[in-house]
């Protein structure tokens, strides 16, 4: 049975679709409202409580010229950009904070045989999503709104592994990351399964500042392999950690947001929530 918050997001989601495909038109609030059948004053309120800014302000951060804005601002200079994240309140995550352990050989081979797996569901600004971890951190993080489906796909991944269904600390720490209060927010670990390429394009990902924006040729030339990106791309897609490790932040070269693992949709809404709430302005 889908939740009010669920909804709400649903409908959200569906207003930056259109506010996607029509920005050119410039829509006024009652022509997005009336597309998520909602009264304009209802939609407004709604829609402020959950992005921070209006849908009009909003528009701006869904921009291609928005885009090419921060990549400009940023000269393509990754490394310099992570050092600029902190901790000082505001919606951004420290990539030091985040410490990655690759599985070993043997885990990576037998599917996660001896594994034992705790995974909940769990709510989020961008709908349901499922979280797992095992002893050593977050090994699996997915937006859905089917359980069984992400269930199903997580046992894929790990096909070998023992599973309990429990929100533990460490699946409660790293859910911490949709909320302000980075008081609560202590070191967080992840437990990947990937090659050793992909772990590095995971890393460097994590070096991406919320709020900002980085390109697949960028990733590339921060791992120092300038030419792999096409392979960066499929790593980038592989991604078995979503939101935690930022590849929503990985944009085309020319400013278009590009596909999302879960959904184009979603990774528009969390560019656009990231911008509105680390209160980043076009360029």
């Amino acid at each position: 049975m889908e939740t009010s918050n669920q909804i709400d997001y649903q409908r959200i989601e569906k207003a930056i679709e259109y506010l996607k495909t029509n920005f050119k038109q410039q829509p006024s609030l009652e022509d997005i409202a009336e597309h998520v059948y909602l009264s304009p004053f209802h939609f407004q309120r709604m829609f402020t409580a959950w992005a921070g800014v209006s849908p009009k302000q909003f528009l701006q951060y869904l921009s291609i010229e928005y885009a090419k804005g921060i990549l400009k601002k940023q000269k393509g200079n990754l490394s310099e950009a992570a050092y600029e994240t902190g901790l000082s309140g505001t919606s951004r995550l420290h990539d030091l904070f985040i410490k990655i352990e690759g599985m070993t050989p043997g885990e990576f081979k037998n599917g996660g045989q001896q594994l034992q797996i705790n995974y909940s569901y769990a709510e989020s600004p961008f709908g349901p999503l499922l979280v797992a971890s095992t002893t050593k951190g977050i090994c699996y993080m997915a937006f859905s709104d089917d359980p069984d489906q992400a269930f199903s796909e997580l046992q894929q991944l790990f096909p070998n592994a023992q599973y309990q269904q429990l929100l533990d600390r460490i699946q409660q720490n790293a859910l911490y990351i949709f909320s302000t209060d980075w008081n609560r927010l202590s070191e967080v670990k992840l437990h990947l399964k990937g090659t050793d390429f992909q772990i590095k394009v995971w890393e460097t990902l994590l070096k991406v500042p919320s709020g900002e924006l980085a390109t697949y040729a960028d990733i590339a030339n921060t791992i120092e392999n300038p030419k792999a990106n096409r392979a960066v791309g499929t790593a980038v897609g592989s991604n078995p950690i979503a939101f935690l490790i930022p590849c929503h932040r990985v944009i085309k070269s020319t400013g278009e947001l590009g596909q999302y693992h879960w959904g184009a949709g979603r990774k528009t809404a969390m560019i656009g929530w990231e911008a509105a709430k680390n209160d980043v302005k076009p360029a």
